[in-house]
């Protein structure tokens, strides 16, 4: 019988749901670290929500653990790569507590518009300040949503229903899910020219990371009210501390904090400034529904091998496991390569495969694709997840099987529709096993996408492969691969090099000033 830890304080239905399917649990919270390590090696499965640190030094010590299940949506205490290093699955539980979240960022923008906070310490204080709290309606209201997924949905519906005028920024956002979700698809830049109140409902990855900036933060209009409740880490806290005190930003409510927990924070205390101790998921209907979640997600695994919601794993049956792992890799490169270098709004993606690849279970090979397209901004998008937020966001994905067999045995091809044309990429594998890329945009060009590259499209003229590579060598980058593709002699070519370090801006506008260079970029897989 497997056997399962919750180590943090969870709803009393997740034990019984674990007991239900046969699994044995035990209830152990408030442990240290060391005591976890000492009792950990005799679990299957560890049931946690924020208190507990999964960390390698507690996952060396669980040498029976297969599964860890997070009750709730971050999993920024668990040592991913660790995990996955020792084969331990890592789960959580997206969508259970979307509407709690979605509901405290309405509270705190009531809270802002209406200046609650202070007013009720004022009015407690026996003052009764009657005119100095003049707060400001939310009907008619223009609200800028960074960040349109499922929470982001939510609080976009709310807030239509106050009547406001919602505006959304997600790079993964098409036109026809804006229309449905009635939300005006807009830049960034746009959206901060034009939101009344702005709220933040995006993951924390390198792309977002400090997204309210303090340049954009001046980009913002003077009066501005700012709400977040998904991460610490996306605004830049001193700047949005100077916005408040020079007035240019009205006012600003924060549930998430970049250090937590936040007991002193030079925030505190700013007129205008309204904190919870990262709140958004604390209802009891919320905390009920991601106990049962992540009960019912850990037994499927640990009893019958299901997989739902992993953060580190696809969604396989043992059998199809061996034979879809290098197309799996390979498409997950197409999509990574097809995402860096496609420009413009998407709106569709076909996945086609031909050969040998046409044979088998697509659902594995299309997650790989959507993982890595839509891993190039937020690196907590799987093949488990990515399907769905691809659905989320309205984007067109469609799969097409060829019975043909054309010049290579298996293929499989991914196209994006962006608002500039389509682009498709193509690759096999070599040997059964070795993903190789083999078309690039209508080129012609086999290449092994890895590490780090270097993209350029130029002119097919004499000397520039030398022009480059003695300006690459100046730089002290060195070649380690070059793969070269044409449409026809003295026209476009294309070329990809992989080389041993990143390619710095620096480099890159100096690579785009040669003669004859149409574009040049920097990839990474």
């Amino acid at each position: 019988m497997p056997k399962v830890l919750i180590s943090d304080k969870m709803d009393p239905k997740a034990a019984q749901i674990f007991r239900e399917r046969g699994v044995e649990v035990d209830e152990i919270t408030g442990k240290t670290p060391e005591e976890l390590k000492a009792i950990i090696g005799q679990y299957d499965g560890l049931a946690i929500r924020s208190s507990t640190k999964v960390t390698a030094e507690i996952l060396d010590a669980a040498a029976n653990l297969k599964v860890v299940g997070r009750a709730g949506i971050g999993v920024d205490n668990v040592d991913i790569p660790a995990a996955s290093a020792r084969g331990v699955v890592v789960m959580n539980t997206p969508f259970g507590n979307s509407i709690t979240t979605a509901e405290h960022a309405i509270a705190l923008m009531f809270a802002l518009a209406r200046q609650l906070p202070e007013a009720d310490a004022s009015t407690q204080a026996g003052k009764w300040e009657k005119n100095r709290f003049m707060g400001v309606e939310l009907t008619g209201k223009t609200l800028g949503l960074i960040g349109a997924g499922n929470i982001g949905s939510i609080v976009a519906d709310r807030a239509q229903g106050l009547k406001m005028k919602v505006v959304a920024f997600d790079p993964f956002l098409t036109p026809d899910r804006a229309i449905e979700m009635g939300v005006e698809k807009v830049g960034l830049d746009d959206l901060l020219l034009r939101a009344d109140f702005i709220t933040l409902h995006t993951p924390l990855t390198d792309q977002t990371r400090g997204i309210l900036s303090a340049e954009n933060l001046a980009k913002t209009k003077r009066g501005v009210r700012i709400i977040n409740c998904a991460r610490g880490g996306l605004i830049d806290e001193a700047a949005l501390k100077q916005g408040l005190e020079s007035g240019h930003v009205a006012g600003a409510a924060l549930d998430v904090f970049q250090v937590e927990p936040a007991k002193e924070h030079p925030l505190f205390g700013t007129p205008n400034f309204v904190s919870t101790p990262h709140l958004g998921a604390s209802t009891t209907e919320a905390q009920v529904n991601v106990a049962i979640q992540v009960a019912e997600q850990m037994a499927d695994f640990l009893v019958s091998g299901g997989v739902t919601n992993a953060l580190n794993m696809p969604s396989l049956s043992a059998e199809e496991a061996p034979r879809l792992k290098p197309y799996m890799a390979l498409a997950e490169k197409l999509g990574s390569l097809v995402g860096q270098l496609a420009h413009g709004e998407l709106r569709n993606i076909a996945i086609e495969s031909e050969g040998a690849a046409a044979e088998l279970n697509q659902k594995p090979i299309v997650g790989a694709v959507l993982a890595g397209l839509m891993r190039v901004h937020s690196d907590t998008v799987n093949m488990v997840n990515a399907p769905f937020l691809a659905k989320e966001r309205g984007l067109d994905v469609r799969e097409v099987r060829h019975d043909r067999e054309g010049d290579y045995h298996t293929l499989v091809r991914v196209t994006v529709g962006t608002t500039q044309g389509d682009r498709s990429v193509a690759g096999t594998l070599f040997g059964n096993a070795a993903p190789r890329l083999v078309e690039l945009f209508g080129i012609k060009v086999e290449a092994d996408l890895a590490g780090h590259m270097l993209y350029i499209v130029n002119e097919d003229a004499p000397g520039f492969i030398g022009r480059l590579g003695t300006t690459l060598g100046e730089a002290g980058v060195n070649i380690g691969t070059f793969h070269l593709g044409r449409r026809e002699a003295g026209g476009e070519a294309v070329l990809l090099l992989s080389v041993d370090d990143v390619v710095g801006e620096a480099l890159l506008a100096t690579v785009r000033v040669l003669p004859g260079v149409k574009t040049a970029m920097a990839l990474t897989f």
